[in-house]
C-alpha cells in the first residue's frame, strides 16, 4: 500500500459574536461535526465534486471560498485518492481540549488509523442556525512503525 503525506489548510477570516454566545456542543455532537466533516471531504475527494461541501461550510466561509478553489486546495487528496472513510468506525482522539473563543467553536486531534494517521483541526461557527465549518486542516501522515 502507497503511503502519503498530504496536508491540506483552507481559512476563512470572520467577524465572530461573543464568546459565551453558544454553549459547548456536547462530546457525541462534537464527534459528530468531526466525522461529517471528514467525510463530506472524502465524497468531495472521491467524486471529484466539492459543492456539497461547499454548501456545507459556514456562510463567511462560502463568501471566502468557492468549491472550485476547495477543489484546487485539496487536489493533492485527490491525486492520491485518500478515502477518510474508515474514521466513521473509530473514535477521535483529542490533542486538546474543545473550547470556543470569539464565537468559533475549536476541536483538535487525530484517528488512530493506519497505516497513516489523520489528524484534524477543525473550527465552527454558529452559521444559519447550526455550527459549520470556517476552517480545516486535515492531514494523514504515516505512523511511525
Amino acid at each position: 500500500m502507497k503511503l502519503f503525506v498530504i496536508t491540506a489548510v483552507v481559512a476563512a477570516v470572520i467577524a465572530a459574536g461573543s464568546a459565551s454566545a453558544q454553549p459547548m456542543p456536547s462530546p457525541t455532537y462534537q464527534e459528530v461535526l468531526i466525522k461529517t466533516s471528514l467525510l463530506t471531504l472524502t465524497d468531495a475527494v472521491l467524486t471529484g465534486n466539492f459543492s456539497v461541501m461547499h454548501g456545507r461550510l459556514s456562510k463567511p466561509f462560502r463568501d471566502e471560498v468557492s468549491a472550485e478553489r476547495l477543489k484546487q486546495v485539496f487536489k493533492g487528496f485527490e491525486e492520491q485518492k485518500v478515502d477518510f472513510g474508515p474514521v466513521a468506525a473509530m473514535p477521535p482522539i483529542k490533542t486538546g481540549e474543545p473550547t470556543i473563543a470569539n464565537g468559533k467553536l475549536m476541536l483538535r486531534g487525530y484517528f488512530d488509523t493506519r497505516p497513516s494517521r489523520v489528524s484534524y483541526e477543525l473550527d465552527y461557527v454558529v452559521s444559519e442556525g447550526e455550527w459549520k465549518l470556517v476552517n480545516i486542516n486535515v492531514s494523514a501522515k504515516p505512523v511511525a512503525q
